[in-house]
């Protein structure tokens, strides 16, 4: 299987490298093997997480939806207990949520926490716009001008699912391109969340269409560098966006 494969080539390659440390084929203490044995662990766990991380945000596990350990284990190839770690460290970074005596769940925003979500979003794409209207060169704007003209074409073609995927390269190449990692960092965090929603949001033509014009917004202003009004249209877009959530309700 795909998943399967992948492992083994993953756990192969950290053999290799601890073969390579620790000498080729010369004998090593069992507190060695023990270390090498947890590395693999590591890394079929972080197979596993991101694995999970894209099903939930491509919308195959939805909101609420039970993380069957025995299916996805089977599904992907590997034991329960990659599963039940991978699920552990999405918990932290908020997109499932254990519940006692249940088991681990897609989290299901509340619509406090998800109108906190928007509004903190806002505010950071909003500094990093700005900050990407006072640095961004030829090159990036024209990378950021090609996003804009594709989702055009999605929009012309009503190809949804691929004007979701452009319209989240755009937000976050913006993040990227303002240099602040820290800004980075936050972003894509609070993304993660949103996403748990978002796809609510950007649906039929007249959303994708409102959505790629306030787009072009924001990229008139990072190309005329115009700080202020990148601020302002970013966080406008954002805004609109809670709202357009509002109105799925």
């Amino acid at each position: 299987m795909r998943m399967c494969r992948q492992t083994v080539n993953t756990m192969n390659t950290v053999d290799t490298l601890s073969a390579k440390e620790f000498g080729g084929g010369m004998d090593i203490s069992n507190d060695t093997r023990s270390r090498l044995a947890a590395r693999r662990d590591r890394s079929l766990t972080s197979i596993v997480r991101d694995k999970l991380e894209e099903l939930i945000l491509r919308g195959k596990l939805v909101a609420g939806t039970r993380l069957n350990e025995q299916a996805l284990a089977k599904e992907l190839g590997v034991s329960r207990g990659p599963i039940r770690e991978a699920a552990r460290l999405l918990e932290r970074e908020g997109l499932v949520s254990s519940v006692a005596n249940q088991g681990v769940f897609v989290r299901q925003l509340s619509i406090e926490e998800a109108l906190e979500l928007y509004d903190l979003r806002a505010y950071i794409a909003g500094y990093a716009c700005a900050r990407l209207a006072d640095r961004a060169s030829d090159a990036e704007k024209a990378e950021m001008r090609g996003l804009v003209e594709e989702m055009d074409r999605c929009i012309e073609t009503n190809d949804e699912a691929r004007y979701f995927e452009l319209n989240l390269q755009f937000h976050d190449r913006i993040a990227e391109l303002s240099d602040g990692s820290r800004t980075l960092a936050l972003y894509t965090s609070l993304g993660k969340e949103v996403r748990l929603l978002r796809r609510r949001v950007l649906r039929g033509g007249a959303s994708m269409n409102f959505s790629n014009e306030e787009h072009k917004q924001i990229l008139e202003a990072i190309e005329t560098g115009d700080a202020r009004a990148a601020r302002e249209a970013a966080e406008q877009h954002h805004i609109n966006g809670k709202r357009r959530w509002l109105d799925t309700l």
